[in-house]
């Protein structure tokens, strides 16, 4: 995500003294062997901008997963307008106004954007589904929007921020009283960012309470109103967002003081290229005559806007996305369009930003997708044969490095929160030795004492000599994470921007000059 200014929102405040819109009371939620929530009471007022705020694992999923009908509380009430409700379903909140995004879309990927806006709630003329009414409504619900989408085009033909409208735009099919929105920037650009707050504000002056989850500051000071803090599924404090520092919150979010959340970039030289790409382009166009390279030992970034060409490049190099002209070299040796097995055996990792459908098998066990990149050698194989014992040893160990919460290795990574999930992703980086690793955006969606736990981790590994390529949207982990940066437009690069340079101006002025290229 690019730079958003912080400024806080200059709008008429709700009313302190009304009765809520939207109260929990004693919320709890028991899973087998987990307590999720423990007797959480939360209010809403109508008008505001309430932000749940928590590390990854805290409750606020869980939270919005209820409110939002799609999960049942194990005790507990909901108190909508003064009145106690039962949520059977997501229909069942919808119907009352509750309408939730959540970070993982619930889209059909062979259905159309329009298609998708009224899955289940299709009008109909004369007992026929009237497509020119959907047609001529999705279209409107866009342009409201300010996304660029035509209502007829499939979704699985989208960008994963292409289909984030998509879920925000299902959002506002009706009439709404209370919106829940869960990390719903994660994969915008500033411009969509601006057009998403700005309808934010014209909700909440026509009396729509928001429940929010960010983990970005910035966000928060610019939107929000009051910010209720959980931490390990129970209600900490709430306190006022205008005036609640970053430190206090982070302190209530984890129970302790946490010192700066970038780590010193204290690396040493860089070494040998471990990474060459000459004049790359893609058969699909994304990617057009790069040519850029990555030293042992040093963290490069690459920055832009989603879709400009810095995830595919790192595709394209790995074997995920099919090239058309140029040349990569690993280590000195030519592996363009090697498969990605064959570069995983060479000592290339490239962990996807989207974990659910990219990085994980979400029905397997944490030990199943540790493994995963590393079955061909010892402890988790030996000779043809898996070695189950050596698997699980080596799981087992990596989950209490990387503090996997709860640390139960033949758990569904379903069943675990977003930052928990990521972490089992990241540690595949730690089953075999690997040269280079491209972390794409490593923190998105995961809480601010993960995140700093993560940038300490890939400063680890490029300190122990790994070559390491971080791309990512979010300018802050660019400015302060990695060695030098390439800036990307439209497929290509546009500016190599060394150490001593890299400052949030000189980056963000190529994220949109020569349109003309």
């Amino acid at each position: 995500m690019s730079a958003i200014t912080a400024e806080p929102r200059d709008t008429v405040q709700p009313d302190k003294a009304a009765p809520p819109l939207l109260q929990t009371v004693g919320i709890t939620k028991d899973y087998p062997g987990v307590r999720a929530l423990d007797d959480v009471s939360f209010e809403l007022r109508a008008g505001e901008v309430h932000v749940l705020f928590g590390e990854n694992g805290a409750g606020k999923s869980t939270l919005i997963s209820i409110l939002a009908g799609a999960n049942a509380p194990t005790a507990g009430r909901i108190v909508l307008r003064g009145e106690e409700v039962h949520l059977h379903s997501v229909h069942d909140a919808r119907d009352l106004g509750i309408s939730a995004v959540f970070q993982e879309f619930s889209l059909i990927p062979q259905m159309s954007v329009e298609e998708n806006l009224f899955l289940g709630a299709e009008p109909t003329r004369s007992g026929v589904i009237d497509r020119a009414r959907i047609r001529s409504e999705a279209r409107e619900i866009l342009d409201e929007l300010g996304f660029a989408l035509k209502p007829e085009t499939r979704v699985d033909r989208l960008t994963r921020a292409e289909q984030q409208m998509v879920e925000i735009a299902k959002a506002f099919r009706s009439d709404l009283s209370v919106l829940i929105l869960d990390e719903p920037t994660a994969s915008l650009t500033s411009h969509e960012t601006d057009h998403l707050f700005a309808l934010i504000e014209k909700l909440t002056e026509r009396g729509v309470g928001i429940v929010y989850i960010t983990h970005r500051m910035a966000e928060i000071r610019r939107i929000g109103d009051r910010i209720t803090v959980l931490r390990d599924g129970r209600y900490i404090d709430t306190v006022d967002a205008g005036s609640a520092s970053e430190d206090e919150l982070v302190q209530l979010m984890t129970g302790r003081v946490v010192g700066g959340i970038f780590p010193r970039l204290d690396l040493g030289p860089a070494g040998a290229p471990v990474l060459e790409v000459e004049a790359l382009s893609t058969r699909d166009g994304a990617v057009r005559d790069v040519s850029m390279h990555v030293r042992a030992g040093e963290i490069v970034g690459m920055a832009g806007l989603v879709g400009s060409g810095k995830s595919e490049l790192m595709q394209a190099c790995f074997g995920a996305r099919a090239v058309a002209a140029g040349h990569v070299r690993l280590k000195g040796h030519d592996t363009t369009g090697r498969s990605p097995r064959q570069n995983i055996c060479d000592g290339f990792l490239y962990l996807p930003s989207d974990r659910r459908t990219e990085g994980l098998m979400m029905m397997r066990s944490v030990r199943e997708n540790m493994a995963l990149a590393s079955l061909d050698i010892p402890p988790f194989s030996r000779g043809p044969v898996l070695d189950r014992r050596g698997e699980a040893r080596k799981v087992a160990e990596l989950a209490g490095r990387l503090n996997l919460s709860p640390p139960r290795i033949e758990r569904m990574v379903e069943h675990f929160s977003g930052g928990n999930q990521q972490k089992v992703m990241l540690a595949r980086s730690l089953t075999r030795s690997y040269d280079l690793i491209a972390f794409d955006e490593p923190t998105v969606g995961v809480d601010v004492g993960t995140r700093a736990a993560i940038y300490e981790f890939i400063v680890d590994l490029a300190r122990a000599g790994v070559a390491i390529v971080l791309i990512s949207s979010d300018l802050p982990e660019i400015l302060h994470l990695t060695s030098r940066a390439y800036v990307f437009y439209r497929g290509r690069v546009q500016a190599e921007v060394p150490a001593d340079q890299l400052t949030e101006e000189n980056v963000l002025a190529h994220f949109f000059e020569r349109e003309s290229a």
